[in-house]
């Protein structure tokens, strides 16, 4: 399973998690929105704060749907979702508790976790692949 990449995603695990800690220190920074990190970014990537924001939502939900799996690994215990919390600091939480910030050299430490969550549970760690994904039925009308 190529664990470096997400299913219908055109960046890499690793360039979707930078730009998200870039997007992270900017707003410990007291920047809101995602358009001091997209700035942050090589500008021939051509990452937007709206996809930015995309990839925000997508890896809240990995995050949420590995928890169970990332718990056994991870100190999560203070990690909680609602919908009154914010999205940006739920990613933050979880960030800090997998060890990842950009001070250090975080990207191994991600690809073997992805690495490892996949051999887990035979998933992407981030993504739902077009298999796994569950057919709208659409109402026929009469």
């Amino acid at each position: 399973m190529p664990t470096q990449l997400i299913p219908y995603h055109q960046y890499t695990v690793n360039a979707v998690i930078g730009a998200l800690l870039l997007v992270l220190e900017c707003s410990q920074k007291g920047q809101k929105g995602f358009y001091g990190a997209s700035v942050a970014v090589d500008p021939d990537s051509l990452v937007t704060p709206w996809l930015m924001a995309c990839w925000l939502a997508g890896v809240v939900l990995g995050l949420r749907r590995a928890h169970g799996i990332l718990r056994q690994w991870y100190p999560l215990a203070d990690i909680r979702s609602s919908p009154r919390s914010s999205t940006c600091k739920e990613v933050a939480a979880y960030f800090l508790s997998l060890g990842w910030h950009l001070r250090i050299r975080w990207g191994p430490s991600l690809q073997s976790l992805a690495n490892r969550y996949s051999r887990s549970t035979g998933q992407f760690f981030f993504g739902t692949p077009s298999q796994s994904r569950t057919r709208r039925r659409i109402p026929v009308q009469r």
